[in-house]
């Protein structure tokens, strides 16, 4: 109905995300709140919300507290993140550029058959990058904001 696995069904409800009713047998029975329940889910797991941020949210809400503004201020938050690293790709976007540039110059130049020595004037700065901590592309490329 809902366009998930029970694998997900699952693990939402370890997380206190969805709580089904169960039968006699143990089958887990989803009520149409519970449908509607993981169609928000799905929805804020879309926009950047996180399996813990929805278990925190929903917690207040379902002890019957309004947490709205923290949702917005939450969502504020991922968009700075997402702000973040929209430039940080776009300046290491640059710096392959200027690698490759640099590359090609250097392939130019090299004889047939011999090293171009291309990763190690990465290593020896010969090569123009800004320079960013190599923590900053590892923490982007696993979708986090480095400090």
């Amino acid at each position: 109905m809902v366009g998930v696995s029970a694998d997900t069904l699952r693990l939402y409800e370890r997380k206190g995300l969805v709580s089904p009713l169960r039968t006699e047998n143990g089958y887990r029975c989803y009520s149409a709140e519970s449908v509607a329940r993981v169609r928000l889910i799905r929805a804020a797991l879309s926009i950047g919300f996180t399996i813990e941020d929805l278990a925190r949210i929903l917690k207040v809400r379902d002890a019957g507290g309004a947490p709205c503004h923290a949702v917005r201020d939450l969502a504020e938050a991922k968009l700075r993140a997402l702000d973040f690293q929209i430039e940080q790709l776009s300046a290491l976007r640059g710096d392959l550029r200027r690698v490759l540039k640099d590359w090609d110059a250097k392939l130019k130049t090299a004889r047939g058959g011999q090293r171009a020595r291309l990763l190690e004037g990465l290593a020896s700065g010969s090569t123009k990058t800004r320079g960013l901590p190599p923590y900053f592309y590892a923490a982007l490329s696993k979708g986090e904001v480095p400090e």
